[in-house]
């Protein structure tokens, strides 16, 4: 039993990552259609700005966090503004124009900071472990969890409460109708790029005291973010958080019972069977015609 709660502990922990990496692609992709391939250029720049606030100017992690949205939100609110409004109507050009973007911005990094390896300092609060049901669990990695249940919660709430929610998933719907009863669309549109890039910096800034910074690092993190798109649907909220839990669950035990590498190959050809099966993902929205 000590075994199976500790796989479930490491499939969680996965599972928050998972989430926390994808929500802001699910919010961007879901509803305005644009493939961002510079996601994980996104999450490598929150991960960047908490190391350099860290080290240049002695502000801790769990302190940077709102200044980390609003400057990797600002930097996808000018790349929305400046080159992907341009391109909504022609998809393909946007996977260029963010594949572009996101090479720019490594080496604008490796320019800057450099190309090795950079470390941000776990908070030392949250250093410790915890026993949970006779399993140690990092404190870190629990707040991260928790963190990201509260992060996913605002943003339902947001997305399905709220006015801005309702002007999106209006103009999502139909963008000419949504425009002709006064909604500003370009508006909403840049607002909604925005927060889903301050949320991948959130996630970069969280995944740094756990694995090393690079201008590498977001290479990685947007195939999975893809896949847990792909697994939950384009357009659900509720599909991305299962998803993420069933691939940080699937992750954690084919790893336990092989090895990071097998269980990562086992999944992609999970994924590959699902899109040819199910291309619409398990918990896509019905939109009755």
């Amino acid at each position: 039993m000590d075994i199976f709660f500790s796989q479930i502990a490491t499939g969680l922990s996965i599972a928050s990552i998972l989430l926390l990496v994808a929500l802001g692609l699910a919010i961007i992709y879901g509803t305005t259609g644009v493939i961002n391939m510079a996601h994980g250029e996104f999450v490598m720049l929150g991960a960047y700005s908490a190391w350099a606030l860290q080290t240049y100017a002695g502000v801790g992690l769990i302190e940077s966090l709102i200044l980390i949205f609003i400057f990797v939100g600002l930097f996808g609110w000018v790349i929305e503004r400046v080159v992907i409004r341009h391109l909504y109507d022609r998809p393909l050009d946007t996977i260029l124009a963010t594949w572009g973007i996101g090479i720019m911005a490594q080496q604008a990094i490796r320019l800057m900071a450099g190309g090795e390896l950079r470390y941000v300092q776990m908070p030392e609060t949250l250093s410790a472990s915890i026993s949970l049901l006779g399993v140690e669990i990092s404190a870190f990695r629990i707040f991260v969890l928790v963190f990201t249940a509260a992060l996913f919660a605002f943003t339902w709430y947001l997305m399905y409460r709220t006015s801005i929610g309702m002007k999106l998933r209006a103009i999502t719907q139909n963008r000419e109708m949504a425009s002709s009863f006064g909604i500003n669309s370009d508006r909403v549109y840049s607002m909604t790029f925005a927060y889903g890039a301050g949320l991948a910096g959130l996630a970069g800034a969280l995944v740094s005291p756990l694995k090393s910074v690079s201008p590498e690092m977001g290479t990685s993190y947007v195939v999975d973010a893809f896949m847990v798109v792909v697994l939950g649907g384009v357009e659900s909220l509720v599909g991305t958080i299962a998803s993420s839990a069933i691939l940080g669950q699937l992750t954690g035990f084919l790893a336990f019972y092989s090895n990071d590498t097998i269980a990562k190959a086992l999944v992609f050809l999970a994924i590959v069977v699902l899109i040819r099966y199910r291309p619409q993902g398990l918990f896509a929205t019905k939109v009755r015609g």
